[in-house]
């Protein structure tokens, strides 16, 4: 009987090559992709909904095990006509007037810096944040990988220089770690079918 194994990825986050090398080493084992909202991101992971996820951190790391895989630039997402769009990159204080359409816990230093009042913006998914920073009604800061897998004609992207990078890595329960997840943490590590762990 064929088992599955879940693994769940994060808005931006790209499993596919490392689905691929699994597949093929485990023809057996089902490897379901289950794609999870950053904000859903620990729930899904500490319910069993999935055996592995690709996180952004920062999580909780209580009853995880976590290992960082690689590190994203923060981009400003504008209308195509925003002022913006006609520079190369930014500081977060060039953005302190705008409407920032994303939770603000999610941009470091953002309360410091910003000059307007904002409004109530409802929970949005990055996509709807970026449908929203289109159409001009205000901006949205997200991983670089996010801005591209929501890339509009009606949007530009440009790097927020003075933002931390954020970072992907791989996350489990302390309780599942087996050797179906050391052997995806070797995968996604690059180490190959014949090397030992290490």
């Amino acid at each position: 009987m064929q088992t599955v194994f879940r693994l769940g990825f994060v808005t931006g986050a790209t499993p596919d090559k490392w689905a691929a090398r699994w597949r093929e080493r485990h023809p057996r084992e089902r490897l379901e992709l289950v794609p999870v909202q950053q904000a859903d991101q620990e729930r899904a992971l500490r319910a069993g909904e999935v055996d592995m996820c690709l996180v952004r951190l920062p999580v909780t790391t209580d009853g995880l095990h976590v290992v960082r895989l690689y590190d994203e630039q923060p981009v400003v997402v504008v209308s195509t006509d925003h002022v913006v769009s006609a520079v190369d990159e930014v500081e977060l204080a060039d953005l302190a007037d705008e409407q920032l359409v994303v939770d603000p816990r999610r941009v470091p230093g953002w309360t410091d810096v910003a000059r307007t009042e904002r409004l109530a913006w409802p929970a949005m998914s990055d996509e709807e944040a970026i449908e929203v920073a289109a159409s001009g009604a205000g901006i949205a800061v997200v991983p670089l990988s996010v801005a591209r897998l929501h890339h509009r004609k009606d949007a530009v992207h440009r790097p927020v220089t003075d933002l931390p990078e954020t970072t992907v890595a791989l996350a489990w329960l302390v309780e599942n770690d087996g050797e179906r997840t050391q052997e995806m943490v070797g995968i996604t590590r690059g180490r190959t079918s014949r090397s030992s762990r290490g």
